[in-house]
């Protein structure tokens, strides 16, 4: 097994407190996601024979070794997933991801916007109280939101829904013709005068994008509000946007993402357009013993929370970390009877030029990637941990 160190990244709508406060240190700015896997945006790195390297490199030395023969056959010479730590303190882009045909196309096409040629479908497990847009609403209760604006420029968006073209209502505004921030501003202006939570965030989406038509996104589609311990996944076509919150986040190891508004990078309207699916939902997902499993074979989620020891069986790619409290990560053949009473197990912040062990403690925030050949994992300790891992065996 190996500990881990994983890349930050300091998007603008990350928290200054959440990641920093979990693995108790300071923030310099916003810190968006903790990325734990080997995508090579961003890979997780390790230590061994005194050495650092990739978690991709380490896997690419001994595919089957790391993934398993049964992942390998499945999903090739990669780690089919990205586990992400993602703290979101103000809005991300309105956003859909590929089926696997459309990403795999997409990218023989030399598409500019399919980075790679796999699906990325999502699930996130909320820590804190977490909220999120995803999914339209019935085009006619769109219709009446956006009506009782009585914004006279929205009259061919309301017209538009109300015959249930979601799709054409939503190209209008993402083309608007006219003066973008004056729309914005009327919207803004009769926003204020119907006090409901919808239209106060269209407001609060405004003031971050005084010229983006689609600050109307509450008004078109569903709000979801995830307890600590919900969760909810995000299949292709369904276009989703992050409010604010806390929480592991998994997908599958791609970068496909069409963005819809609410952003700063380029929108694609027509391809954006062609993936997007009106009737497509998100689906929230009820943990069976602890595992999120959604319907796809990329990954699954378990979150498991110690009071007694625990034993994860099967020899699958793992990536554990922890959220809470104290957990000791080792073989089931190391009982404690096995254990030096006078040595704790391996800490990551003693450690001296190789992070591969037979037993390792973590504490919050920290994580071990545990390769398929290490077959079963024992955890102990009185804390919390996620582990990730495809859906094979």
């Amino acid at each position: 097994m190996d500990l881990l160190t994983n890349p930050i990244k300091d998007y603008a709508w990350g928290s200054r407190t959440a990641i920093a406060g979990l693995t108790g240190r300071p923030a310099s700015g916003p810190e968006a996601e903790m990325w734990l896997g080997a995508h090579p945006s961003g890979p997780s790195r390790l230590t061994r024979d005194g050495s650092e390297l990739t978690l991709a490199d380490a896997i690419a030395a001994d595919p089957v070794g790391a993934l398993g023969q049964p992942s390998v056959d499945r999903f090739g010479e990669r780690l089919p997933y990205l586990m992400k730590l993602i703290a979101v303190d103000r809005p991300l882009s309105l956003q859909v991801h590929p089926t696997p045909e459309q990403a795999a196309d997409g990218f023989a096409r030399g598409d500019v916007n399919y980075s790679d040629p796999w699906a990325k479908p999502e699930m996130i497990c909320a820590l804190t109280p977490f909220s999120g847009l995803a999914g339209f609403r019935a085009a006619e209760q769109a219709a009446m939101l956006v009506e009782r604006l009585h914004v006279e420029a929205l009259k061919p968006v309301v017209a538009q829904l109300s015959r249930g073209d979601v799709l054409g209502a939503l190209r209008t505004l993402l083309e608007w013709p006219g003066s973008r921030r004056e729309l914005v501003e009327s919207i803004v202006w009769a926003a204020g005068a119907v006090h409901q939570p919808d239209y106060e965030l269209v407001r609060r989406l405004a003031r971050q994008y005084p010229e983006d038509p689609a600050v109307l996104a509450p008004l078109l589609m569903r709000r979801h509000e995830l307890a600590p311990g919900e969760a909810l996944y995000l299949g292709a076509g369904v276009l989703h946007c992050y409010l604010d919150g806390f929480g592991v986040e998994i997908m599958a190891g791609s970068d496909n993402v069409l963005r819809a508004g609410l952003t700063s990078k380029p929108i694609d309207v027509d391809e954006l357009l062609r993936i997007t699916v009106v009737e497509a939902q998100p689906l929230p997902i009820t943990p069976v013993e602890g595992a999120y499993v959604p319907p796809c074979p990329e990954f699954l989620l378990r979150r498991i929370i110690l009071g007694e020891s625990h034993v994860l069986d099967g020899s699958v790619p793992r990536i554990v970390v922890c959220t809470e409290g104290t957990v000791e990560v080792g073989s089931p053949r190391l009982s404690q009877d096995a254990v030096n009473p006078s040595q704790d197990p391996v800490n990551h912040s003693h450690d001296e030029g190789n992070s591969s062990h037979d037993q390792v403690k973590l504490h919050p925030g920290e994580s071990v990637f545990l390769p398929a050949s290490d077959g079963p994992i024992r955890l102990s300790g009185d804390g919390t941990v996620f582990s990730a891992e495809p859906q094979v065996g």
